[in-house]
């Protein structure tokens, strides 16, 4: 599909290969809690309140041990923060209890952590086993991937279905990377800047062609 290559062509020498997640986190345990903290929240918005957060909480007993309303005064301005609190703790112990304190490393058993679905374990798995079980689909990739054509659906399971069947399994990790980035460099949701993409030549969506 040379339309798809030359996409992976031009997204892969402008953000380069192996890219992480812009979550900040030092090991296992912060890594966990800021994905579970992401959805309906901006990597900036997770890294401001896990700055002080993870001075305080540092292991999964940590915050299996937690007070629900101590958890909240440090993530209280993150949407569906109670609900969030809730799931760092359940899940904490849970990994404690059935995983030996170890994060599990394949998706059907990190689906069973409280507040773990297929987005969320996809990026723990990339990032923490550099394991591709699938492409994380966000609202950025979501965007994107539809406005250049990619897939036809706004569901995020079906997305991420097409773009596994299109995509090569090696660019699986990056490629939703590339999408996030491009996504928040200048295919915004209201106003892309359509003038300024690399893609603007191709891209069926595009206001400049």
């Amino acid at each position: 599909m040379k339309y798809l290559d030359e996409i992976i062509n031009r997204l892969k020498a402008k953000y380069g290969e192996n890219l992480g997640t812009e979550l900040k986190h030092r090991n296992d345990v912060e890594l966990f809690v800021s994905v579970l903290l992401s959805p309906q929240n901006t990597d900036k918005q997770v890294n401001k309140v896990t700055k002080e957060l993870f001075k305080h909480f540092k292991t999964f007993n940590d915050y299996a041990n937690a007070n629900l309303k101590e958890l909240y005064k440090f993530i209280k301005s993150l949407n569906y923060y109670k609900h969030k609190a809730k799931y760092i703790k359940e899940s904490s112990k849970i990994i404690i209890e059935n995983f030996n304190g170890k994060i599990p490393n394949n998706i059907d058993e990190l689906m069973l952590l409280p507040g773990v679905g297929r987005k969320v374990a996809n990026v723990i798995l990339n990032e923490l086993y550099n394991l591709n079980y699938g492409i994380v689909v966000d609202t950025h990739v979501n965007r994107v991937a539809n406005r250049l054509g990619l897939v036809n659906s706004r569901d995020p399971l079906r997305v991420e279905r097409q773009l596994m069947n299109i995509v090569p399994k090696k660019y699986w990790h990056d490629f939703s990377h590339w999408l996030i980035r491009l996504g928040r460099d200048t295919c915004n949701a209201r106003n892309p800047k359509c003038n300024e993409c690399i893609l603007n030549d191709i891209c069926p969506n595009s206001r400049v062609r």
